[in-house]
């Protein structure tokens, strides 16, 4: 019967119990996706991490919430990069390369720091829809959207954190998830935000690295940076250092392991 490690990683934290939890699990070949959905939803995370590796040391590298497959996630990949380094997968000083759905994405090593190289998803100003007010319960000062996402910026960080979004509503937009976002108040910070995605079965992430590929543009933008700090307000929290460069977006964090486990149930 075939074993499979599984490793619960907190992202974008230094601390334990803080950040974004994820899942990574290293298959040595493709299971069926019904398979990779079922392990999914048995760790109930907000991303469970699958990866194999290439013949050249690449690694190919999806994506699973408990319901479904995404197409770009940034903090199980700095989970998935935590790991191969933590478990030598990977020398240290050997860039970590990933083929997903959004193409190749890459991860180095600085110290306790990981440096991800991520596509930029820069929003469009659109007309906000009435729903996403309601859902809100508040009007936003400005609506985009990008391939993923709303983006919609709040009058105040205290709006942010504050925000009890109708969580049945948000699940109706045509969209991944709902970014809000507004310029930072807290010393060290930029902009801080909250993510919600309760169509792909994540009410509220802890910390979304793909939303900052959508969120550094965006602050570019409006506080003419191109290295920013943004902080997710979230009951959890975690930091996420942004640099936009072009059509690329540098994502940066720490992650802390916390959890291991042999998976033997399905296998």
């Amino acid at each position: 019967m075939a074993v499979y490690q599984i490793v619960q990683v907190d992202a974008f934290t230094d601390k334990p119990f803080a950040g974004n939890p994820a899942a990574v699990c290293i298959l040595t070949a493709w299971r069926d996706d019904t398979w990779l959905q079922h392990v999914a939803a048995e760790m109930n995370l907000s991303e469970t991490a699958f990866l194999v590796r290439r013949s050249g040391g690449d690694f190919d590298l999806r994506w699973f919430t408990p319901t479904t497959e995404v197409a770009l996630c940034g903090h199980a990949t700095l989970a998935s990069a935590h790991v191969l380094w933590s478990y030598q997968i990977l020398e240290p000083d050997r860039e970590a390369r990933f083929h997903t759905k959004s193409g190749l994405l890459t991860a180095v090593k600085d110290g306790s720091w990981i440096s991800m190289d991520f596509p930029a998803e820069p929003d469009i100003r659109v007309a906000m829809p009435d729903v996403l007010v309601q859902a809100l319960g508040t009007v936003p000062t400005y609506c985009g959207k990008n391939r993923l996402d709303y983006l919609v910026e709040v009058s105040s960080e205290e709006e942010v954190r504050n925000l009890r979004p109708d969580l049945g509503l948000l699940s109706t937009l045509d969209c991944r998830g709902v970014i809000v976002t507004a310029r930072a108040k807290t010393s060290g910070v930029d902009f801080v935000s909250r993510f919600f995605a309760p169509a792909a079965g994540v009410p509220e992430d802890p910390v979304t690295g793909s939303a900052h590929c959508c969120l550094g543009p965006y602050w570019k933008r409006r506080l003419r940076k191109d290295k920013m700090t943004g902080y997710q307000a979230s009951a959890r929290g975690g930091t996420v250092g942004v640099e936009v460069e072009g059509e690329r977006v540098k994502l940066t964090g720490q992650a802390v392991t916390v959890m291991e486990a042999r998976m033997l149930a399905g296998a």
